[in-house]
């Protein structure tokens, strides 16, 4: 899918578009996932077990190639102080966050920018300094504006140097020796990647080293939408449904040694209709994943995953 020079500066400065424009979406798997519920205190989620599909990595360095090529570097020069998705799809993704995310500890949000969608009580255990919380992105002004970032700023690029440096670890960690007390206790609990992880050309060695550095039972969480800046996704990303993309993402995470990894709708459930949308079951889910849901709001899943204990 190529992409004009002149078309591609209309992108710079304003938020990723609905990928539902330039592919179409999966009804099967959206059915399967209308079936997740939620209540509204506290909000719960059903999560779908992700199933290994391969034994051996089932992707062509072809599939990795996008219709920008050029260095990432210029193309986050400037910051967006924009969001990616929808106010709905904020809300859902807090709400998520409210659930998951430890108080204490460690977390890691990466492919970063000027605001994470944390929820008040994480930033307030970032303000009293139970948590800490880094950042690592693109573009400096964007990193220095996100307040809750108070464990430090990484610019890296992670299209150029895929591995997650060890500075995202606390200090005993991020020295190689072992801590005194525990030698995980340095490492990331958690770590959070909003609709970021299609733009990535090397994502096993992102997350093979991002698991290095998280903590036994640590978990990530891969946020999902059907937005992108279509020149700088990678080029499979846009041909396949939202179906394979979800378990594209799982083999992902399977290939770089995480476990027990789950797919879940974060807006299943959600929508204004309330019982409505229940009765009307498949058809308000296909619209959600077509970027075409009720009241008009982003699709927004979450693919996760734990460090295996073992």
């Amino acid at each position: 899918m190529q992409m004009s020079r002149s078309l591609l500066q209309t992108f710079l400065h304003r938020p990723s578009i609905p990928i539902a424009s330039l592919t179409a979406a999966s009804f099967l798997f959206s059915c399967s996932m209308s079936s997740a519920s939620a209540t509204s205190q506290p909000q719960q989620y059903n999560a779908v077990p992700y199933k290994p599909r391969h034994t051996t990595w089932p992707y062509r360095p072809s599939d990795f190639e996008r219709s920008d090529p050029t260095s990432d570097d210029s193309f986050y020069s400037s910051p967006r102080y924009v969001t990616h998705i929808d106010d709905a799809a904020i809300a859902s993704l807090t709400r998520y966050y409210d659930v998951v995310l430890p108080r204490k500890g460690r977390i890691l949000d990466f492919c970063s920018s000027w605001v994470s969608h944390y929820p008040s009580s994480i930033s307030s255990a970032a303000e009293s300094k139970d948590l800490t919380i880094v950042g690592m992105g693109m573009n400096q002004k964007e990193l220095a504006a996100n307040k809750v970032l108070n464990g430090g700023r990484i610019l890296q690029d992670l299209n150029d140097d895929p591995i997650v440096p060890l500075t995202v670890c606390g200090e005993q960690a991020a020295s190689g020796m072992p801590s005194t007390q525990d030698e995980e206790s340095d490492k990331l609990d958690a770590s959070t990647c909003v609709v970021s992880i299609d733009y990535l050309i090397h994502p096993v060695e992102v997350l093979e080293s991002l698991r290095e550095r998280t903590k036994k039972g640590g978990a990530v969480h891969l946020i999902i939408s059907n937005r992108c800046f279509p020149t700088k996704a990678v080029g499979r990303w846009l041909r396949i449904s939202e179906q394979e993309r979800l378990a594209m993402v799982g083999d992902y995470l399977w290939f770089a040694g995480w476990r027990n990894i789950e797919i879940l709708d974060l807006k299943a459930g959600e929508d204004e209709d309330g019982d409505k949308m229940k009765e009307q079951g498949g058809l308000s889910a296909f619209m959600r994943s077509m970027g075409m849901g009720m009241g008009g709001t982003d699709p927004l899943w979450c693919v996760r995953a734990i460090k295996d204990s073992a």
